[in-house]
């Protein structure tokens, strides 16, 4: 087994003392190859010492003795639907349900509240006459690698946050527990216009169920996710 210090920047948050979860899963994903899935077990805290273990087949992140999050290989069938236009996702972000009511403002994904470029801004919303939300995304600079192309963990991230916004208990309190993803072409460059978009699975109680894809500006898929979302008991 291989262990490695590793510590999430301030920046990556979700809720605001934690990590966001599709940054969290990117991180432990990197580690697998091909398709993986993540299990989060525990809010990852943000500018702290952690402990990142690897062994075939097997990723976990550490807080002390504490387990945070796990990764393990995955095959992913999910299929994901044609992207809507560039046009349908640039209307459907005017319908962002987050720029009014959005209980974690300075998500590192979908937060309205940061300092401009600081954040992702991928504000998901309705796209009219389909099942799904979407926008446009066009990821900065400082989100490649050496030679410009986007680093497969903000691949993961902008495919967290949407697949909440697309459930019908979007707007009320849940966090990520589990994330499927898989990317189906070699990650864009930087700069680059893009399309996300999400959809709903289904629902069991307190468990729902989203999808997530990422698209280029005419339609031809990037990479799919698939994420479990729990809600929180009610008090």
């Amino acid at each position: 087994m291989q262990s490695a210090p590793v510590t999430i920047p301030g920046r990556f948050n979700g809720p605001a003392n934690s990590g966001n979860g599709g940054y969290v899963c990117g991180l432990l994903a990197a580690h697998m190859d091909g398709a993986s899935e993540v299990s989060l077990r525990a809010p990852p805290p943000l500018e702290v010492p952690l402990r990142l273990t690897r062994e075939t087949g097997l990723a976990q992140l550490h807080d002390g003795q504490m387990l945070l999050a796990e990764a393990r290989p995955a095959a992913l069938t999910l299929a994901a639907p044609a992207a809507p236009s560039m046009a349908e996702a640039e209307a459907a972000a005017r319908r962002y349900r987050g720029l009014a009511d959005h209980r974690y403002d300075t998500c590192f994904v979908c937060g309205p509240n940061r300092p401009r470029h600081d954040g992702l801004s991928i504000f998901t919303g309705p796209v009219e006459g389909r099942a799904m939300v979407a926008a446009p995304w066009t990821p900065g600079a400082d989100l490649g690698d050496d030679d410009g192309a986007l680093r497969e963990i903000f691949v993961h991230a902008a495919l967290d946050c949407p697949s909440y916004w697309a459930l019908d208990h979007a707007g009320k309190p849940a966090l990520l527990a589990r994330m499927r993803c898989q990317l189906d072409a070699p990650p864009p460059r930087v700069g680059t216009p893009l399309i996300v978009a999400a959809w709903q699975l289904g629902a069991d109680g307190r468990k729902h169920r989203g999808a997530s894809a990422l698209y280029t500006a005419d339609g031809a898929l990037i990479a799919r996710a698939q994420a479990l979302w729990i809600e929180a008991r009610a008090s």
